[in-house]
């Protein structure tokens, strides 16, 4: 395995021996329902796997959590945040289930964070820096659904549109609906972009759930060699 940057201190990527894999997509576009497919799958195999996300670290999650509610974050501290829930948990975590030989099973990774943080104007020189510490994945699944599917799978799992993920704190519209829609196509326009540097695999997840588990099957046995 190798990092993006210069890594954490200490850690020797030849030691982990395990396997890294993301899925990367919207809310909405089937990651939970996909993630949970893949590991009874794996699991079935053979395979011990080890779940993360977004949020996930014990050392920040909370206080996370309640920032967002209040809708209060500044560009710059939900930035640093973010990053500091992510090395928390690559380094307790993530990086330790490779070590054991265990299937990493990621529930999205840095590139959500830093298309989030590019769309509301970061400098990307600075975003991938910040992320340097990251490790490269053995694979990288980018669930693409289309911004009218995904307002349609949000309101029938949750009947609203989440603050955030309409990208409301941009002031695209004053319509949770029309900033939504507008803030989805903006997300998608830097996946596209980091499709052509990163090389992720792009699955049209606007497909039935039967359809996309067995492309990310096809994909991931081939990783695996199975």
């Amino acid at each position: 395995m190798k990092f993006y940057g210069e890594g954490i201190p200490g850690v020797e990527p030849s030691e982990l021996i395990g396997k890294l894999i993301v899925i990367e997509g919207a809310d909405g576009s089937g990651r939970s329902t996909q993630m949970e497919l893949l590991r009874d799958y794996l699991e079935n195999h053979g395979h011990a796997t080890v779940d993360v996300g977004l949020r996930r670290s014990t050392l920040v999650s909370e206080e996370l959590k309640e920032a967002k509610q209040g809708n209060v974050l500044g560009e710059t501290t939900r930035s640093l945040f973010y990053a500091t829930d992510f090395a928390d948990q690559l380094e307790n975590r993530i990086i330790p289930a490779l070590k054991s030989g265990f299937i990493v099973l990621a529930d999205r990774y840095i590139y959500t964070l830093m298309a989030r943080d590019i769309v509301r104007g970061a400098d990307s020189e600075w975003i991938r820096s910040l992320y340097g510490i990251a490790l490269m994945p053995h694979l990288v699944i980018y669930l693409k659904v289309s911004p009218g599917q995904l307002v349609e799978r949000n309101f029938r799992k949750n009947s609203t549109l989440d603050y955030w993920e309409s990208g409301m704190d941009l002031g695209l519209s004053r319509d949770i609906f029309e900033s939504f829609m507008r803030y989805q196509k903006l997300i998608q326009k830097e996946f596209n972009r980091m499709h052509q540097e990163y090389g992720f695999h792009v699955v049209n997840g606007n497909r039935s759930i039967r359809a996309v588990a067995m492309e990310l099957t096809a994909k991931i046995e081939a990783v695996l060699d199975i």
